[in-house]
């Protein structure tokens, strides 16, 4: 089976050659098969934030290789790979990232719009996705008129309305009390069960434990990747 992420002695690296020279990944090789719940852990200056913008296509390694199912993301223009960040990888951030303006559908619909998806079809995956999250019956509320939890299920029904295969959470119960946060983890070990690749950034060790396999950063560089036993399987 090939894998759907590859990195292979990857090195991210600020400052090229000066003295104040910073490696913010450092001779990382990591794979992600199709399917699994992967949390990458580490404190402040880890790497794990480098590690999510190179996973996810929004900054390109220094060095190394990048394979994204089976494709050299090096290789890719500008254009391609915001195709890839819009289609195949869904983003969900500790901030929400929603558009204030914007009603809460019309916050999902915006990947389907850069997709070129039309207007009713748009429409039914926006609905879709937004009733998986229970917030059906608040289409036309705007952000600033909901709590922080209702806004962090916004951004998961914006992040899996197009259905990529990949789910890439960074820190997403970080603005979040401890039940709604509960909460959330709880849906994205439901989209792991259906089939999504998840893969989880964090500080938290407790957060950390949720996944099956827990990868560890320090300085840049990975110190341990281990399956570990999850009571939600």
């Amino acid at each position: 089976m090939a894998h759907l992420v590859e990195l292979r002695d990857v090195y991210k690296i600020y400052g090229e050659g000066l003295e104040s020279e910073v490696r913010a990944l450092d001779g990382v090789s990591l794979t992600v098969d199709p399917g699994e719940f992967v949390a990458i852990v580490g404190q402040s200056g880890s790497g794990k934030s480098t590690m999510m913008n190179v996973l996810g296509c929004l900054d390109i390694p220094t060095r190394g290789d990048y394979y994204l199912e089976g494709t050299d993301v090096r290789e890719l223009t500008d254009k391609e790979l915001s195709l890839i960040r819009n289609k195949e990888i869904g983003f969900i951030f500790q901030q929400y990232n929603l558009i204030q303006s914007l009603t809460v559908l019309e916050n999902v619909e915006l990947p389907l719009i850069y997709q070129g998806i039309n207007a009713d079809d748009r429409y039914d995956l926006a609905m879709e996705a937004l009733e998986r999250v229970g917030l059906s019956g608040r289409v036309k509320h705007r952000p600033t008129e909901m709590s922080g939890g209702q806004q962090q299920r916004v951004a998961i029904a914006r992040a899996i309305a197009t259905h990529p295969p990949i789910i890439m959470a960074d820190e997403p119960t970080g603005a979040l009390d401890s039940r709604t946060g509960q909460e959330v983890l709880q849906f994205l070990q439901q989209l792991n069960k259906e089939g999504s690749t998840i893969i989880l950034i964090t500080h938290d060790n407790g957060i950390a434990a949720t996944a099956r396999r827990c990868v560890r950063l320090q300085d840049g560089k990975i110190v341990e990747d281990r399956e570990q036993e999850v009571d939600w399987l």
